[in-house]
Formats: C-alpha cells, structure tokens, sequence
C-alpha cells in the first residue's frame, strides 16, 4: 500500500473487498487509458474522500464527443457510461494496447454505486455534458448540457455502494490500497502526464523513480533498461522469495502472467550460468533456485491482452501474440550479474551443499543426535562392544591402513579386548576435505561411514565427546612416507569439519609401530622414523654385526608382534596435542591446493634431521605436519621428478630393474 507520510509503498496485510477495488481501477484505468489514444493528455486527478465515501477521477485530453449518436439516437456519453455493451473497442482484430474495452468496466463502476455523476467537456463541440444516475443505475436523471470554452477532459464522480461489499464506510485498508493504484499509474505513464492525488502532485516523473518506492534506500542496486518502446524493466535482489510488480497497459498484474516470465526466464538463465561456472564441482543450481532471488519490474503494452479473471490479476496471452518482444539486451545481463545476486545464490547453494551433505554422512534417515548401538551395514567394521553405549566416550576407533593392518589389530583387540576399541579399515588415502567438490564428498562412502561410526555431525561444535559412539579416534599406519601423508589427511578432515574436536584434548591418537629392527645376540632396538634409524647407523659402524628388519607395512609383523604391541598399547600410542591457532595454520598450508607457493618454502626449509619424537607422550600438530609430513611431502616430489641421468622415475626404474632380473624379453600385462 501507498505511504503518504513518507512517500513509500510498503508491504502490509490488508482485508479488502475485490469487487470494490476492481470498480475503482476500472475508472482509473481508463483515465490511463486516455493517455494512449490522445497524447496531449497533462493530468489525471484522483479525490478519495472517505468520509463522505465519495470517489473522483478526472483527466484532460480528448475524450468523449458531446454529441448524439447518429445509430442509437442518445448522446455518447449517456451511452457509453450508463448502457452496457455499449463500446467501441470490440474489434479484436485490431491491435489495441489500452487497459479497458468501455464495455462492462465503467457500467459496472455505475451500477454498484449509490449515485454516479459524469462530466464531460468537449472543446471541439465547444459543449459541456453532465448527467447524473443513483440507486445502482435504475435513476436515471436529464442530462444537462452547457457551452463549453476550454480544453476537453472528462471527470467521473462515483459514491461506491458500500453495503453490497458488506462494508460500512471506505476504511484505512482500501483506502491505502485504492492511493497505491494512483501511485502505480503515476509510474506507468509518461512523465507528461501529471498524476495528482487528493490534491497533491505525485513526484513521480518515470518507472524508475516508481521503483525508488518499493526498494526504499540509496544503498539498493537497482538495474533498469527500457528495452522497447513498449517494454519497460528492471531487477534488484530479493530477500530469497520470488517477488514481482508488474503492469499491462496500466493494469497492475498483482500476481504476474506471461509477460514477466518472458522476463525473469532471460534473467534467470545468465544468472544460472554464471553461478555454475563458478560453482564447478558443485550442486548443479537449478533456475527455480536462482529465480527465488529474483525481484523484477515489468511495465509493458500489450496487443489485446487476456487475463485469467475479470480482476485482471494475471495475464495469460501467449508470448507469441504480445505483439513485441522483450529481449533483454547484454549491458543490462552484465549489470545485473554485478548485483550481487550470483554470490547470493553461491552462498545457498554451499548453505545447501551442506546440509545435503549432512543428511548423507547420517546416513539420511538417521535421526540428528540419536546414538546407535550397533551398526549392521558397514562391511568390515569390527565395532566395540561399548561403542553407542553410554559409555561410549571411553571407546577408541582404530583407522588402519588396509586390511592387513586391520588384521594386525584385530590380533592386538585379543590382549586388551573389544569392548572399548572397535577397528575400521581405511581403503588407502582418504579424500582431501578441504579442496574437496561437493559432489566428490557426497559421494565419498568412506567419509561417510567414519563419520557414522563415531557418530558425528558436520559443521557441529562439540565441548565434549559425550553423545559420541566412540571418544576418540587411533591412527594406525604404515610408519613410512605415505603412512604420514594418510595420518595428515585424517587429521585434515576432522579439522576441517570439527574444529572443536581437533582441539579436545586425547581425542586424536596414532598408534605407531616400528619401521627398523636390529638385533644383536640378545640384545634388541626398534626404531620409529628413518631419521632415527640412520642417526644410529652412523653412530654404529654403519650397522655391521647387527641384524637388520625393515617393516615395509603394518603387514611385515607378525600376529606374535601385534600381541606384543598392544600389550604395551600405552607405549605405542602418541596423542595429537592442539596449542594454537599455529596448528590450524599448518594444515591448512599443508592441504589447501592454493597455497602452493607456501608448501614450496615449507618443503626447502625442512630440515632432514629432525624427526618426532616418540618417546613421549604427545606430539603438537605442528611438529607433526614440520617434522613428519614435510617428508611425505619432499618424498613425493622426488618420486615425481625423472632423473637427469636416465629420464626415469624411481618406479619406473624399479620396474626396469625387475624386468633386467627376470631376464623378460616379451610383452606382459604385468610385472
């Protein structure tokens, strides 16, 4: 509705009678109308007085002929407004681009009205032409014509028969409703006709200042083009519900039609393409998404427009029959995308990503904060027996590398047991989170199965592992390179997407086992890191009269080994320990694709003599990421690069290697 204090249409509930209003547009359209067939048109003047009830539309310019019409021996004005089927716009193969067809509209103004007075000035005829009708049209009183000296206009005065509409007086809703209606024509017609109303000129000169009024302050971005003579529009952003105001040929199309879909599919479908160019990897953003963010302004003309009700609330013609196009020219697609409105969608759509994301890791059907006891469809989960329990914070989930290492600590749970530790099997690396697509982690099956085993939610803050199935998490892998680099994506998940429980203290654990064994007699010495073992190499005549072990894998120990090591679980367990935003910092150098050039100076500056220290109790992450990561990550690169002196890299040379060995001369799948 129209705010006269401060100038603005606002949204408002309103309680108003149709009927009511329909009989007032049809008068006001017509005065709209005038416009179209007589450009010389200056003013339309509108009174609501709702004290009295009364109602008055007046306009300039060439209107009806004060004379007697030659067929129906009675004066135009008598006939057209107090006759019905009386019109001259019934031809429908002529293309007319008015609001009102003088057939039932202003009869029907006339006949739901207590009394109904007409004045017409005809400055051709230099004649003046007034007649009155009261009691819904059945009193028909003389007309009265005088000279006239002055320009044409025509005013219509009209007291509505309140007591049909069940209504005692014109209140405050139709009021607001009838002055936003004169408010819209003001906007609709051309900045030579003045629009007044209750005596006061409304400042609006175009379509654009008409605008102004619903988005209200400076601070929005409001995109405009006339893109034909007869089609008018503009967009800014909503506020996430599809909104449009829209007119044809003056009449406000309340709930839209054809027309403003010719015009919102053409937005919709650069926007739709511009965010998922930008959105690749992705949910595919669909047009009713993008439409959603949508608020369009639609005036435009229309050849003998049809609508899908007398109220005229929406236009149904076909695009094919509006007698124009609107094509929405590229300076306007570019400035709307400038908007905002494509980064608005990308955030719904990563908004929805992870809520989607969230259902599928919960196993969709799960209920959010419901602990279950058993987990029957994961293969190869070996669950503990306490695990979903209440006493399930005081169980640890070993995360092996392979099935061997699941079979190695599967021996272990037979010494210590299987109601506090359950085991899982990781199938290699998991998948790096934090440059993961959306669609690689839904479809990811092994993120989405620890994250149900221990009972996560995504995004969830967490100040305890109560709730939890398990209380912690135990890495176990290969203690070579890339048993390091499977450790670090772990950890990169869980501080990706629980930050809070990267931080809680005990709540992740590796477990780790020797790389090198050497034996003397009876004496033995087990080593956790390749640094360790050729720091005592050199200190040790490089190893001669020593026995010498190498553990390739978690595989290479015996069952008689994993009991031995897990009867010492506490010696062989190293917690991960959090002490700053540093060890945020370093994972997200370490995994984040971005920062390549900071991983380059992370990799030069490694020094190769330092190593974690297993021997204690913790390890922060950040010594954990410098210290044993950096030589995954050294490592990798080695064995990426061809040598200068054969052009082989270390596998391919390995390969060769083999095939020199077993003396193979012919082609073979495998080697």
């Amino acid at each position: 509705v129209y705010n006269d204090k401060d100038g603005s249409v606002e949204q408002k509930q309103l309680n108003y009678v149709p009927g009511l209003y329909k009989i007032f547009d049809e008068i006001l359209v017509n005065a709209a109308d005038n416009y179209v067939r007589d450009n010389s048109q200056t003013y339309i003047k509108v009174s609501i007085n709702d004290k009295d009830g009364c109602i008055t539309v007046e306009n300039n310019g060439q209107g009806l002929p004060v004379e007697e019409h030659k067929e129906h021996k009675m004066y135009v004005p008598e006939m057209v407004f107090g006759h019905l089927l009386t019109s001259d716009n019934y031809d429908d193969s002529e293309k007319k681009v008015t609001g009102g067809r003088n057939g039932y509209g202003a009869k029907l103004t006339n006949i739901f009205s207590t009394k109904f007075e007409i004045e017409c000035g005809d400055s051709e005829r230099r004649k003046k032409y007034k007649q009155t009708w009261e009691e819904n049209m059945r009193k028909k009183q003389k007309a009265t014509i005088s000279g006239h000296v002055g320009e044409s206009f025509t005013k219509i005065t009209f007291w509505p028969d309140l007591s049909r509409f069940g209504m005692k007086k014109l209140d405050k809703d139709i009021v607001g409703l009838m002055c936003r209606r004169v408010v819209d024509v003001a906007g609709t017609t051309p900045p030579k006709c003045k629009v007044y109303l209750n005596g006061k000129r409304l400042e609006i000169n175009s379509f654009k200042d008409y605008i102004a009024l619903y988005t209200g302050t400076e601070d929005v971005q409001i995109v405009h083009e006339k893109c034909h003579e007869r089609w008018e529009v503009a967009m800014t952003v909503s506020d996430g519900q599809f909104q449009q105001v829209s007119f044809v040929n003056n009449i406000a199309t309340t709930k839209g039609g054809t027309h403003v879909v010719h015009v919102a599919d053409q937005l919709v479908e650069a926007i739709t393409q511009k965010v998922n160019k930008q959105n690749k990897g992705g949910m595919e953003v669909k047009p009713y998404h993008v439409r959603n963010y949508l608020w369009v302004f639609v005036n435009a003309q229309i050849e003998n427009p049809s609508f899908d009700s007398q109220t005229k609330e929406t236009m149904t013609l076909k695009q094919s029959k509006f007698g124009s196009n609107c094509t929405i020219p590229d300076k306007m697609i570019n400035s709307v995308l400038k908007t905002g409105i494509v980064d608005m969608v990308l955030q719904w759509a990563k908004a929805k990503e992870e809520i989607d994301l969230g259902k599928t890791l919960k196993g969709g059907s799960s209920a959010p904060n419901k602990k279950t006891k058993r987990l029957l469809n994961i293969p190869k989960l070996e669950d503990a027996n306490l695990a979903g329990s209440r006493d399930g914070r005081e169980c640890t989930l070993i995360l092996t590398e392979g099935d061997s290492a699941k079979s190695l600590a599967v021996a272990g749970l037979g010494v210590i047991g299987r109601d506090r530790y359950g085991v899982f099997p990781l199938r290699g690396k998991i998948l790096n989170v934090r440059d993961a697509t959306f669609a690689q982690t839904m479809s990811n099956a092994e993120i989405a199965n620890i994250t149900k085993i221990i009972g996560l939610e995504p995004r969830k803050e967490y100040h305890s592992t109560n709730g939890l199935r398990y209380g912690s998490i135990m890495v176990m892998t290969d203690q070579d390179y890339d048993g390091s680099h499977i450790k670090g994506l772990i950890l990169n998940f869980v501080q990706h997407w629980w930050p809070s429980l990267f931080k809680l203290p005990g709540f992740m654990t590796e477990f780790v086992t020797p790389i090198v064994k050497v034996s003397r007699r009876n004496i033995m010495q087990q080593f956790f890191t390749m640094q360790e073992y050729e720091k005592w190499k050199e200190e040790n005549n490089n190893g001669k009269g020593w026995h010498l072990k190498y553990y390739k894998g978690l595989g290479t120990s015996t069952m008689a080994e994993a009991k031995e090591y897990f009867s010492n679980i506490n010696e062989h367990s190293l917690s991960f320990e959090y002490k700053g935003q540093h060890d945020d910092e370093a994972f997200d150098m370490a995994f984040n694709k971005k920062r390549a050039d900071d991983r380059k100076e992370w990799i030069n500056d490694a020094d190769d003599e330092e190593f974690v220290d297993h021997s204690k109790d913790t390890v922060s992450y950040l010594d954990f990421v410098n210290k044993e990561l950096v030589q995954f990550a050294k490592y990798d690169v080695l064995r990426a690069i061809p040598s200068v002196v054969d052009g082989f890299k270390p596998v391919q040379r390995k390969i060769m290697w083999a095939s020199f060995k077993r003396n193979l001369k012919n082609d073979r799948d495998s080697v």
